[in-house]
């Protein structure tokens, strides 16, 4: 019994030895560019630009696959900083097509089944509610994906766009303030 526990105990040894090794040995690097872009891209995995989330949308932009300019969710501004980021010219959204207003999910209580089908579905986590509850989306966590209106089996949920007021308008690039020095 004691000489099966020290046969256990070494094999457990040579194999977490020869584990480690092949970590360090065949350790592949992930490419930092795909990184830096990846931090850029606005997270939502909404699919939109044609892939099927951020990382592969960045992945092929590093590898020179795909246009910087393919996010709606990024808008103008992401486009601006992976323009900056890579160090090439800046190009409006989708060449000639232009991005759709900015819209947010609202869903209809009074139609609302509360299957949670629409929670699955979000990425970011703006919609919230229970099993046979009505759900309700947070509208300043809501990026306008529309990944929520396919799965939606009752059809309560609508897309209306966002209109840009005087409270909620935000510059196209950043201004540079002087301040007094005293």
């Amino acid at each position: 019994m004691i000489t099966a526990l020290w046969v256990m105990i070494a094999l457990a040894a040579l194999l977490g030895l020869v584990l480690g090794f092949s970590a360090v040995r065949f350790k592949i690097e992930g490419n930092p560019l795909v990184e830096k872009i990846d931090a850029v891209l606005p997270q939502t995995q909404c699919g939109q630009c044609g892939y099927p989330g951020c990382k592969p949308y960045a992945e092929a932009i590093a590898k020179g696959e795909a246009d910087i300019n393919l996010c709606p969710p990024g808008g103008d501004d992401g486009i601006h900083k992976l323009a900056d980021l890579l160090g090439v010219e800046y190009k409006p959204f989708g060449g000639d097509a232009k991005p759709k207003a900015k819209a947010v999910a609202f869903i209809d209580e009074q139609t609302c089944i509360g299957c949670t089908l629409c929670i699955q579905a979000c990425p970011v986590d703006a919609i919230v509610g229970a099993a046979k509850q009505m759900h309700t989306v947070i509208a300043s966590e809501c990026t306008g994906c529309e990944l929520c209106l396919p799965p939606c089996p009752v059809d309560c949920i609508s897309m209306p766009a966002i209109e840009e007021r005087l409270t909620d308008w935000k510059w196209k690039h950043p201004v540079i303030t002087l301040r007094k020095i005293a």
